[in-house]
């Protein structure tokens, strides 16, 4: 960012993608507030339908989306159709949910009177997203937010904003005020100039947990503002007896590398029980070698694309060596194939004698492997960590994973599925450094309105029957 423009590049060829001028966050925050009432005042029913016309324009526009992703993000082209996907799906989710999580309740009321539960939006709600899913995660916020009546300045990652601009130019072109879902263009200044504004009722963010503890520490004195906070996580996959090793490698590799291992959910540890280590690694080495690394938009269509920029590329390669200096055996050399250009190729080290494994979130391709005796041991390793986003167990009976499930400390827990696996359909939303318990996903909708509980008689009706002189 120079000069007040801020530029985008394609991590794929280092090409400039786009530029724009940085938002001026008083402005958006005060055009926010004069719009939001209006918006919370038209029926439910009428906001619904233009979020369903929003979900229509994105499925018309759904290759040049998905074009843009591949192009920004860095991510395979299939992936970013998957993602467009998502952003559809996202629309009908949340309808539901708000049905279900903040919908109108009679409640029991005494004789004559009725109770009531009804929700209200907070008012302007500050979004802050990703560059990973630049659409799919942010639009989880927004999409639920302008339903329950919000109006919403999202900010997109600095990495991703031609993707945010072009989200907000589809909320326009589907009805949505123009000035009741905005996006400001700007980096790290303009995020923690909208976190810290009096106009801003709420924030919805999704990144780092360095950030997100940021985010937490500065409002921690305002109560008064909703806060939403999905992080990372240092997720574990364990694995226990198996027959099927193979199809165990495969849920491996797409838990560790799809997204170039830049998801939230990726799984960093691999946690292998001693009995099945040497099968183990034998099927997922040679499989995670054979992965494609290449150009986003590229035929074949590669597993994997870069990573998002070359500072990202250079930290991860620092990461491996350092976790090799410290004791770590090399099962798969992390590489870099072109040295101006963030192409990484899977990592894959045991740590298992590393002294003291560093408990952060390594947010690329690089996998750490620890061998465990048995499976309460491998249980106890899964819990060692300050985060607690999600877990897999591969293998075991379902004994083994009712205990995992009952042990496990982690928002998402899967069985002989990947640790990127969640339903829309369900919560999203991890403990510890993972977030601030306020889930994602389906209970969006929770963080969106707040709700006021009613007592309502129409005429007034009481008497003091106690303490007054007669």
């Amino acid at each position: 960012m120079t000069d007040n423009i801020l530029i985008s590049h394609q991590p794929a060829s280092g090409e400039e993608l786009w530029r724009g001028p940085v938002s001026d966050v008083d402005a958006a925050v005060s055009a926010a507030r004069r719009a939001w009432a209006p918006w919370a005042a038209r029926a439910l029913i009428e906001r619904i339908e233009v979020l369903r016309a929003f979900a229509n324009i994105v499925r018309r526009d759904a290759d040049v989306l998905a074009d843009m992703i591949a192009r920004e993000a860095g991510k395979p082209l299939w992936e970013a159709h998957k993602e467009i996907d998502a952003v559809i799906a996202k629309v009908d989710v949340s309808v539901g949910a708000y049905a279900e999580r903040t919908g109108k309740k009679k409640l029991d009321a005494g004789v004559g009177g009725s109770a009531a539960l009804r929700h209200k939006p907070h008012g302007v709600m500050a979004v802050i997203g990703p560059f990973n899913f630049p659409a799919h995660l942010p639009n989880g916020h927004i999409v639920p937010a302008l339903i329950a009546g919000n109006a919403v300045v999202f900010k997109p990652s600095e990495k991703t904003p031609a993707v945010g601009e072009a989200l907000v130019a589809a909320f326009h072109r589907a009805g949505v005020p123009e000035d009741v879902v905005q996006c400001v263009i700007g980096g790290p200044e303009q995020g923690k100039a909208l976190v810290a504004h009096p106009g801003v009722d709420g924030v919805l963010f999704t990144g780092s947990a360095q950030t997100g503890i940021a985010i937490n520490r500065k409002l921690a004195a305002n109560p008064g503002k909703i806060v939403a906070l999905e992080m990372g996580g240092n997720n574990p996959i364990v694995v226990t007896d198996t027959p099927k090793l193979a199809d165990a490698a495969a849920l491996i590799v797409q838990s560790a590398f799809a997204t170039a291992g830049q998801r939230c959910t990726s799984a960093r540890r691999l946690i292998v029980v001693e009995s099945v280590y040497d099968a183990l690694m034998a099927e997922l080495v040679p499989l995670a070698r054979r992965l494609m690394v290449g150009d986003p938009l590229g035929e074949p269509q590669p597993f994997m694309g870069p990573v998002i920029d070359n500072h990202t590329a250079d930290l991860l390669m620092e990461s491996f060596v350092a976790l090799l200096t410290a004791g770590g055996r090399p099962l798969l050399h992390m590489r870099r194939s072109m040295p101006d250009l963030p192409y990484l190729s899977p990592g894959i080290i045991d740590v298992t004698d590393v002294p003291e494994r560093p408990d952060i979130e390594l947010f690329g391709p690089l996998l750490q492997v620890i061998r465990v005796p048995d499976f309460d041991t491998a249980i106890t390793e899964a819990n060692n960590t300050r985060f607690g986003l999600c877990a897999s167990l591969i293998g075991g009976s379902p004994d083994d994973y009712g205990r995992f499930w009952a042990n496990i400390r982690a928002g998402v827990i899967n069985w002989n599925s990947p640790t990127n696996g969640a339903s829309s359909k369900a919560p999203f939303g991890g403990i510890g450094l993972s977030g601030n318990n306020r889930p994602a996903a389906y209970y969006a909708a929770d963080y969106c309105a707040y709700p006021v509980a009613s007592t309502e008689l129409e005429q007034p009706r009481a008497a003091v029957m106690i303490g007054v002189r007669s």
